[in-house]
């Protein structure tokens, strides 16, 4: 079992996790420009993960009977429902719109811990939120195309909904380390569910298998197909879930969900340099913000020593940082939402 200690260290998955995540997009749009349907992607990308952690699965088997309720919220919100909420709502409104409202998920941890678990929230925290979903504004260039959907809007933020969960429900246990249900568990059964979900969502029976074997064009040059798959199931994926959920658990959902919006910037640098997407001068003005606002989010700390943890970082020594009673662990892992981005 883990023993959470040292910000530094969890803000440095944290900052693994977003740039693996921030790679996915740039591995599978070849994919889906080579002949694969965008859901099929999303398919092949938990499937491949799912095999990859079954060793982690058999390994935490009684999860299954010791927490069922948190692998199923995992599996059903934390993975397969960020990426099928995401998918659904880009087609009907634009993708910019849909990414922006999906990273209302940060905010809506701070509401969640604010409003049902009565705990305190840092003026920082807030503030460091609030900078970032701005700064994400300008990345996405929100204000190009936007046109009003109801449905499409309301999918969309059921995908942030579903990542506010992902947060959430990895912190599940952090009150008390010892106890805590293995984060490499969670992610294993998570893996494995979310595939059972995106199965019957996308059905790959009728996936073109053929693409697989051929290449796709990376910006000016081209690679084997399986490659760019091989990254997105490994990196983007496995990876990215795994420091992701481990980065939660040493900092906190809200400080690891505000340090999350740099994937977004990620993806769009990375766009820029492999698919010659050019970034415009208000794209890097709102890098800019993310940088600031997720860096003022995870340095805030409590101003002096208490009973209650504060919501936006790390308790001082000796504090636990979570939930202090049975009660208040079991409201937060009842989250009913969770799944991630494109």
């Amino acid at each position: 079992m883990y023993t959470f200690k040292g910000r530094n260290a969890g803000l440095g998955l944290a900052l693994a996790s977003a740039l693996a995540f921030g790679g996915s997009g740039v591995a599978a749009k070849p994919l889906i420009e080579a002949g694969l349907d965008p859901l099929h992607v999303v398919w092949l990308r938990a499937a491949g993960a799912a095999l990859v952690a079954l060793p982690l699965a058999w390994r935490h088997r009684s999860l299954l009977r010791t927490h069922p309720a948190l692998l199923a919220g995992f599996g059903l919100l934390g993975v397969a429902g960020v990426q099928a909420f995401y998918f659904a709502a880009i087609a009907r409104i634009p993708v910019g719109v849909a990414l922006l409202i999906e990273y209302l998920g940060p905010a809506l941890v701070l509401g969640w811990i604010r409003f049902v678990q009565r705990r305190p929230v840092s003026r920082s925290a807030a503030v460091g939120v609030a900078l970032a979903v701005t700064g994400l504004a300008c990345v996405v260039e929100v204000w190009s195309g936007m046109r009003f959907d109801v449905l499409g809007v309301l999918l969309a933020l059921g995908a942030a909904v579903c990542q506010a969960s992902y947060f959430i429900l990895g912190d599940h246990g952090s009150a008390s380390p010892e106890e805590a249900p293995d984060p490499l568990g969670i992610i294993a059964y998570g893996l494995l569910g979310g595939a059972a979900v995106l199965t019957l969502v996308s059905r790959p029976w009728q996936l073109d298998w053929s693409v697989l074997g051929g290449s796709a064009q990376l910006g000016s040059t081209t690679a084997p197909a399986w490659l760019l798959l091989a990254w997105v199931v490994l990196v983007a994926t496995v990876l990215a879930y795994l420091t992701g959920i481990v980065s939660v658990r040493m900092l906190s959902p809200q400080v690891a969900g505000v340090v999350a919006f740099l994937e977004a910037i990620v993806a769009t640098v990375l766009a820029w340099v492999l698919l010659g997407e050019h970034l415009s001068g208000p794209q890097l003005a709102g890098g800019a913000l993310v940088l600031v606002g997720a860096f003022i989010a995870q340095a805030s700390r409590p101003k002096e020593p208490s009973e209650q943890p504060v919501a936006s970082g790390r308790a001082p020594d000796g504090v636990p940082d979570g939930p202090s009673d049975g009660k208040a662990a079991d409201a937060q892992a009842s989250l009913s939402a969770a799944e991630h981005s494109a």
